[in-house]
């Protein structure tokens, strides 16, 4: 499995990113000396840390959206597909075929005479799944005599 990250590296690779998104890359190194620039991280082995986490989420982000992180571009998107209103609709259909339990069904409700329903007549033999047997043979241990 891999390494565990603190809360301390976890929220400070998260805040680097939310202001300095511009800056941060998906390589390592280059976060790195971004984040000597912007912040004052005490220790080496602790700017490893937050550079390795930040580049995570850096490649999480190129995925789609991260929980918790907040980003214009992220908002953006996210506001673009709400949006977005398809010229037809991919549910419309012209002719709809029902079987005779469904028709009564919806003359219960007075909708029988929707515009595209055309009753079908069911089929009335039932196919069996190959492997399948339709008892219960099979169950707890099969047959016991």
């Amino acid at each position: 499995m891999g390494r565990v990250r603190t809360k301390t590296v976890k929220k400070s690779s998260h805040q680097v990113i939310e202001r300095y998104y511009s800056r941060m890359t998906l390589d390592f190194h280059t976060n790195k000396k971004v984040l000597e620039e912007v912040a004052i991280i005490p220790s080496k082995r602790l700017q490893n840390k937050i550079a390795g986490s930040s580049t995570h989420l850096m490649r999480r982000i190129q995925r789609g959206p991260v929980r918790g992180i907040s980003l214009k571009p992220q908002e953006e998107e996210r506001e673009r597909r709400m949006d977005f209103v398809p010229d037809e609709s991919t549910i419309k259909v012209d002719r709809i075929e029902v079987d005779r339990e469904t028709l009564d069904m919806l003359a219960a409700i007075g909708m029988e005479d929707l515009p595209g329903v055309e009753k079908v007549e069911a089929a009335t033999a039932t196919v069996g799944v190959p492997g399948f047997s339709s008892g219960r043979e099979g169950f707890a241990g099969g047959n016991r005599n």
